[in-house]
C-alpha cells in the first residue's frame, strides 16, 4: 500500500512537470533537447549524491548488454515522449500510454508466465476503453499514434530496468548511469543542434521550479518497486497518471468531452485493478 500511495502523489508532480513541458514546447520557447536536460539534471545529481552518501553503487559488468540497450531506448523514448507531449491532448496522452500494461503481460505470457482469467478480462477492458478514446468522434487524434509508440517503447525499457535491478545493479547505480548517458546526449544536441545553452534556462524561475519538482516522481518511481510487485506499482502509476492528465487537460488546457473521458477513466481503472490480480 505504501508503494501505491507514493506513486499516486508522485504522478501529481509528474503531471505538473509535463504540463509545463507541453506549454513551453508548444510556445517554442525552448527546444526538446534543452527541456530534456531541465527534466533530467537534478534527478541525475540526486542519484549521484545517493551513491556517495548511502554507498549504494552496485554495478555488474554482466549488465552492460542490457544496460546499453536500455540507455539507447531511453534516449529514443525521451525524444518521442517530448514530441507526443506537444502534439497530443494531455488526457489522450495519458489514456494511450496505459497500453504498456497489457503489452507487458503479453510479453510475460510469451516468456512462459501464465495470464489468469482476471488479467485477460482486464486487458479486454483496457483495450475497449482505448478503442473508445481512439474512435469517439469528439476526441482529438493528433499525437495519439505517437503516444502509442511511447507506450510500446516503455515495455522494453521497463522490462530491461526491472531485469537489471533484479539480477545485477542497484537502483541508484542503474539510474545514475542511464541518466548521465541521457543528459550527455541531450546536452550535446541542445548545444550543437538547437544552438542553446540548456543550463542557462535554469536562471528562469519556471524552469528551475520544473527541474526541482521533477525529482519527486523520478525518485519515487525508481524506488517504489521495492515496496510492491512490479504489476501493482505499474497499475498504480498508469491509473493515477491518467487521472491527473484528465484533471490537467480540463483545468489547465481546457480540453473538452470530459464525460466520455471520465467513463473511459472508470473503465481503465477497473481493467488495471484486474491486471494486478
Amino acid at each position: 500500500m505504501f508503494g501505491v500511495i507514493i506513486i499516486f502523489f508522485s504522478t501529481f508532480f509528474d503531471e505538473i512537470a509535463n504540463s509545463i513541458t507541453k506549454a513551453k514546447l508548444s510556445q517554442k520557447q525552448i527546444s526538446p533537447y534543452s527541456i530534456g536536460v531541465v527534466n533530467c539534471l537534478l534527478v541525475a545529481i540526486f542519484f549521484v549524491v545517493i551513491n556517495i552518501v548511502k554507498q549504494e553503487f552496485i554495478f555488474s559488468l554482466a549488465s552492460l548488454p542490457t544496460l546499453i540497450i536500455r540507455a539507447l531506448l531511453e534516449i529514443i523514448l525521451t525524444l518521442t515522449v517530448l514530441k507526443a507531449t506537444v502534439l497530443a491532448d494531455r488526457s489522450t496522452f495519458g489514456f494511450v500510454r496505459v497500453i504498456t500494461m497489457p503489452l507487458l503481460l503479453i510479453v510475460d505470457f510469451l516468456l512462459g508466465y501464465k495470464i489468469n482469467i482476471w488479467q485477460f478480462f482486464g486487458i479486454s477492458i483496457i483495450i475497449f476503453s482505448l478503442f473508445i478514446v481512439f474512435f469517439y468522434q469528439g476526441t482529438k487524434k493528433q499525437g495519439a499514434y505517437l503516444s502509442l509508440s511511447t507506450a510500446v517503447l516503455a515495455v522494453a525499457t521497463i522490462t530491461l530496468y526491472k531485469y537489471d535491478i533484479t539480477h545485477y545493479n542497484s537502483v541508484a547505480a542503474e539510474q545514475t548511469i542511464v541518466y548521465l548517458i541521457l543528459m550527455t546526449f541531450l546536452a550535446n544536441m541542445a548545444f550543437f543542434k538547437a544552438k542553446e545553452n540548456p543550463f542557462a534556462f535554469l536562471k528562469q524561475k519556471i524552469y528551475f521550479f520544473q527541474t526541482l519538482i521533477n525529482v519527486i516522481p523520478s525518485l519515487a518511481n525508481s524506488y517504489a518497486y521495492a515496496f510492491a510487485p512490479a504489476s501493482i506499482i505499474l497499475s498504480a502509476y498508469r491509473s493515477s497518471a491518467v487521472f491527473w492528465t484528465v484533471v490537467s487537460g480540463k483545468v489547465y488546457f481546457k480540453e473538452e468531452h470530459l464525460f466520455i473521458k471520465l467513463v473511459c477513466l472508470s473503465l481503465l481503472v477497473g481493467g488495471i485493478i484486474l491486471l494486478a490480480f
